[in-house]
């Protein structure tokens, strides 16, 4: 099981809101991203929250000192629309790509982009509100737009495209800290064969391990409960190892 970092990045801001709204400040992402690799976080996801509004990406900065000073894994997300971007962010630190709104609207971008880079480099971003009846609608624009899509049937479409992970992120629980929408990610976990990130609710590690030992889940997103201080790395971790699930310790054990 991988721990991740989630980091929305608003300009120079680390951020974070409920349900992707009511965004607020919390600090330097440099700073972060610092204290996480040293607390033996397994990996970073950066997600610029405007770029798919404003048509373009701008970590580069953020990716620089990251790529020169920490030495995990990084996911980079947010206005990727092209082969060409996602060249550009390799080449400027990331090592994987997560795409969301540009492969709703263009299913085929998935494919080109395992095609060019492996699948490996391919994770496919769901984010996806509750319609009712045991069903899922993937959202787009950092949360704000319909897509019509049934987030179900888009996770198996993307696999057979390529994708090599799934981020899947619920916007009903993002932010909340009460919990993982366990019923969304448990019904893609049933459908695909390839990783799964749960993403959207965590507030303590109980919450994680009442995931894992439902569903098969590869890794979790954290956002809100490390960046407020619910809990840390390491108690994600103990608590993972103590509940017979593997992951790599951190370096204080």
């Amino acid at each position: 099981m991988r721990v991740i970092a989630r980091m929305d990045i608003k300009g120079p801001n680390l951020i974070k809101g409920i349900r992707f709204e009511g965004l607020r400040v919390i600090g330097s992402p440099q700073h972060f991203a610092r204290h996480y690799y040293e607390s033996g976080i397994d990996e970073l996801l950066y997600v610029d929250t405007v770029a798919s509004l404003y048509g373009r990406n701008s970590l580069n900065d953020l990716l620089d000192f990251t790529a020169q000073n920490i030495f995990i894994p990084i996911t980079v997300c947010g206005g990727i629309r092209s082969v060409e971007d996602v060249h550009l962010l390799l080449r400027a630190g990331a090592d994987k790509v997560a795409i969301n709104t540009a492969a709703v609207k263009r299913p085929s971008l998935v494919e080109d982009v395992a095609r060019a880079f492996g699948s490996q480099c391919m994770v496919l971003s769901i984010e996806a509100k509750s319609v009712g009846g045991g069903r899922w609608e993937v959202y787009t624009d950092n949360g704000r737009e319909h897509s019509g899509q049934d987030a179900v049937e888009w996770a198996m479409k993307a696999e057979k495209l390529g994708a090599g992970e799934i981020l899947v992120t619920s916007v009903d629980h993002d932010g909340t800290r009460k919990g993982f929408d366990v019923g969304l990610i448990g019904a893609i976990v049933s459908v695909v064969g390839i990783p799964v990130i749960a993403g959207g609710g965590m507030g303590k590690p109980s919450h994680l391990i009442e995931l894992a030992n439902k569903y098969p889940i590869s890794a979790v997103a954290a956002g809100s409960a490390l960046h407020y201080g619910n809990t840390t790395v390491l108690e994600i971790k103990r608590a993972l190892a103590a509940n017979g699930i593997e992951c790599r310790m951190s370096p204080s054990g």
